[in-house]
């Protein structure tokens, strides 16, 4: 499998570190970046992940045989209307996006006849830095990335892709759209909604709060580190994939309003039990992900 123009519309840590795991592999020509900020994209070529770039969508795609859309959520919508009339009858079209069910559904109309030639997909990797300088060629490896092809997806646009990705080291499966979104909203989105909400409420104290990020340690550190995410990015996370993250926070809620109680009425053996039955399912998570070679989402 060998790409020959490749085009990356959002060049940061997930497009930049997919080109970067491709070129080392030597299976892409030419690498195309697109995207408004000049001085990551000048960055991008210093790095000899793209070969050069352009802030046109429709120039990137014109003449790409892959073209990987790597934008936040609520930037995809028109990036998919600029490029569809220029992209080439055999070129493949995938994404990056966090949530498929409500872009599966836009890129229809946007794409029109080249819809079929478009192949959802979600790297379950990344971090908090952002940016083309964070990219490595190593990301994916040992990764998953979930495929939600629909029915009209073509079978030969849908192999290439995974077999792009198969080519980082990622562990490729495929999701119907529908249940992609449900899972992520438990896996990723309610851990980070958790995450910005206890640090916003902590920051919120006032004076106080400064004395207790003084005293924070690993513990805090660990919890809190994806939110320094980018904030653009999970706000249209929330609000595209919004009815499964509400779901999940009421459930949140109803099992953290069962741990007050407990604290309240100090029923130490109902916090003994949430604790420990919580501790067997992290555990036993982990020795799944041990054997897997770590590849389940971060």
């Amino acid at each position: 499998m060998r790409i020959e123009r490749l085009a990356i519309i959002g060049v940061g840590l997930i497009g930049g570190s997919l080109a970067a795991a491709l070129r080392r592999q030597g299976l892409v020509g030419e690498v195309i970046g697109c995207g408004r900020d000049e001085a990551n994209l000048i960055k991008g070529v210093e790095l000899g992940v793209l070969d050069r770039y352009t802030f046109d969508p429709a120039v990137a795609a014109r003449h790409a045989d892959m073209v990987v859309v790597a934008v936040t959520l609520g930037a995809t919508d028109a990036i998919f209307e600029k490029i569809a009339p220029v992209l080439g009858a055999q070129a493949v079209l995938t994404d990056v996006g966090s949530t498929k069910g409500g872009l599966v559904t836009r890129a229809r109309t946007r794409l029109g006849p080249q819809f079929p030639r478009f192949v959802p997909g979600h790297p379950i990797a990344g971090g908090e830095r952002s940016g083309v300088a964070a990219a490595r060629a190593d990301l994916y490896q040992n990764h998953r990335v979930i495929l939600t092809p629909v029915p009209e997806t073509a079978p030969d646009a849908l192999a290439r892709v995974r077999e792009m990705w198969e080519a980082t080291g990622a562990q490729v499966a495929s999701m119907d759209p529908a249940h992609h979104d449900e899972v992520l909203a438990a896996t990723s989105h309610l851990p980070h909604m958790l995450a910005y909400a206890l640090v916003d409420c902590l920051a919120g104290l006032g004076e106080g709060g400064g004395a207790i990020f003084d005293y924070a340690a690993g513990g805090f550190r660990d919890f809190t580190r994806i939110a320094s995410s980018n904030p653009d990015m999970w706000r249209d996370i929330a609000l595209e994939n919004g009815p499964a993250i509400e779901a999940l926070c009421a459930r949140f809620e109803a099992t953290l309003g069962g741990l007050r109680a407990a604290i309240r009425t100090q029923d130490g053996a109902a916090l003994e039990r949430l604790f420990a039955h919580a501790k067997q399912a992290r555990d036993a998570w982990l020795e799944r992900r041990a054997r897997e070679g770590d590849a389940g989402p971060r």
